[in-house]
């Protein structure tokens, strides 16, 4: 009897296997949704709603947040990417992170315009993007790029380093909002 309970136990029925496989992230409970508005009609004089990606089960979603941006900023692309960074950056509530929401963006992170000799709207993260976290990468670019203000008019955001790092056009893609962590932002070298 103990014999048959021992065989009836050991096998579960999945057969490991060699090759490795990728069914995408885990199944999860949690809703990635927030209980409470963000109520955008009790905005105070110059502060604006704003949408930043959030990494949440594994995947990139929005939410709501308000920045306060000084007379004529809002047309400013650096000061309005500054902003928007910031808010990636920013510790989450405690009903985001009950939420299951989680971010990769550094406190320190930081951006700046075009150098001498860049298109006009590159911005240049003081770190190169390549050394971000895949999950940072796509968050600052479908932030950016989800803002009319920081991307260009294809929704394409221009971004590099500090100094001579290459600038890149990247995009947000839906896989890169689906898996930022497995697919790459896509991006072309701008000369």
């Amino acid at each position: 009897m103990l014999g048959l309970a021992a065989v009836l136990l050991t096998g579960c029925g999945i057969r490991s296997t060699e090759v490795p496989t990728d069914f995408g992230p885990a199944p999860t409970r949690v809703g990635c949704s927030l209980s409470g508005s963000n109520d955008v009609a009790a905005r105070a004089a110059g502060e604006f709603a704003v949408q930043v990606f959030l990494v949440c089960t594994s995947q990139l979603v929005t939410v709501d947040r308000t920045v306060t941006l000084e007379r004529d900023q809002n047309s400013d692309r650096v000061g309005v990417a500054q902003e928007l960074l910031g808010q990636l950056a920013k510790p989450l509530t405690a009903e985001e992170k009950e939420a299951g929401y989680s971010t990769d963006v550094g406190r320190g992170t930081k951006v700046s315009g075009p150098l001498k000799g860049d298109p006009v709207d590159a911005l240049r993260l003081n770190t190169p993007p390549d050394d971000l976290s895949p999950y940072a990468l796509a968050q600052v670019v479908c932030t950016f790029a989800n803002s009319k203000v920081a991307a260009d008019d294809g929704g394409h955001v221009v971004l590099g380093g500090p100094g001579d790092d290459p600038l890149r056009s990247y995009e947000c893609s839906d896989a890169v909002k689906a898996r930022p962590g497995i697919a790459p932002a896509p991006a072309e070298t701008v000369s």
